[in-house]
């Protein structure tokens, strides 16, 4: 026996009138971290060179040479600016299968051995970065005229934030009394 569904008691959208009557919710970006500001920027600026180099090549006829190196940085760029925000949001990829099997106790114990390990390898992949920029000098990018140190600046920048945002990360866990290792239905809401 199936039941029978009333598709007027759902909300209504269209109006007697036969306009559709629907809101849009007001957006908010306030709480935009600005490492997700800085990954837009690099996105676009990346979207704008792909475009010039697809019309300078198949409209234009004259392939600007520059365009490729440049997107490559610049897809670098957005890459590890915006890890940052998935490690702020805590939703890298995480082995939980271990975390349903073993007792509470075992849990957290890794729960905080990973944060612990995270917030260790961010720190030292900065401190590691900033060794190769000092070694690096004033070494140039392969076709424009500038600085390599620029690209592993940005780099740098990304695990810098990275690591700020995984020692957040940790604070909230260890305030909470769990992680989301162990409850996964858990979001990082406490910005």
């Amino acid at each position: 026996m199936s039941a029978s569904i009333d598709i007027d008691t759902g909300p209504k959208i269209m109006g007697d009138d036969g306009q559709f009557h629907a809101t849009d919710e007001e957006v908010d970006l306030s709480d935009t971290p600005i490492e997700a500001w800085v990954a837009l920027f690099f996105f676009w600026a990346l979207g704008l060179t792909v475009f010039y180099q697809f019309f300078t090549r198949y409209v234009l006829n004259n392939s600007a040479s520059w365009t490729e190196e440049i997107a490559r940085y610049l897809l670098i760029a957005s890459v590890f600016t915006g890890a940052a925000i998935g490690v702020a949001k805590n939703n890298h990829i995480q082995v939980d299968f271990f975390y349903r099997h073993l007792p509470h106790v075992v849990c957290r114990a890794l729960s905080i051995l990973t944060d612990i390990l995270r917030c260790a390898f961010l720190g030292a992949a900065t401190f590691l970065t900033w060794q190769m920029m000092e070694r690096l000098g004033s070494y140039k990018m392969t076709i424009v005229d500038l600085p390599m140190n620029i690209v592993y600046g940005v780099c740098m920048f990304g695990f810098a934030a990275m690591f700020l945002r995984s020692l957040w990360v940790a604070k909230v866990h260890w305030t909470r009394g769990y992680s989301v290792l162990e409850k996964p239905a858990t979001e990082m809401s406490d910005r």
